[in-house]
């Protein structure tokens, strides 16, 4: 059997970039069961409530909604359980820092597969206030409104 190539997104974090100020990205690799891998084969996992903590110098993600496997048996795993990351020391001790003395957040952008190795790509984050996201919404609107109008003109 050939070995798997390129890239394949399994789910997206869309929410994160309009709750966030996204100020650095990391990808990172996840300890999984079987049963998980063949859910995430599937397409099928949620990373709305998920975030990344660095706890003992071990950097985990939690609150990802990964569904059992339909033909699982009672080896299935636990939906939500706590997912160790796979990092280098420097890169964990760098987020640790980040995130304790500059009050920012491990969010979860995107999970996917490459070369047929499970990954997620987690941002380090500052929570965005009321007024920036309509801030943000604002600039977006007008934006479109230029190019709408840029192609009714030619």
């Amino acid at each position: 059997m050939a070995a798997e190539q390129g890239t394949k997104i399994i789910a997206r974090n869309r929410r994160a970039r309009h709750d966030y100020h996204i100020e650095d990205v990391v990808e990172a690799g996840l300890v999984l069961t079987g049963t998980e891998v063949k859910s995430l084969r599937a397409g099928r996992a949620s990373l709305t409530d998920g975030f990344g903590q660095i706890t003992d110098h071990e950097a985990w993600l939690l609150g990802v909604h990964i569904p059992q496997y339909t033909q699982g048996t009672w080896t299935n795993h636990e939906p939500r359980r706590p997912r160790k990351l796979l990092m280098h020391r420097k890169e964990i001790d760098k987020l640790a820092s980040a995130t304790a003395e500059r009050g920012l957040t491990l969010v979860p952008l995107t999970l996917y597969f490459k070369d047929g190795r499970a990954k997620v790509e987690l941002a380090l984050a500052r929570g965005k206030r009321t007024y920036d996201k309509r801030h943000d919404l604002a600039e977006r609107d007008a934006a479109r409104d230029v190019d709408r109008a840029l192609r009714r003109r030619r």
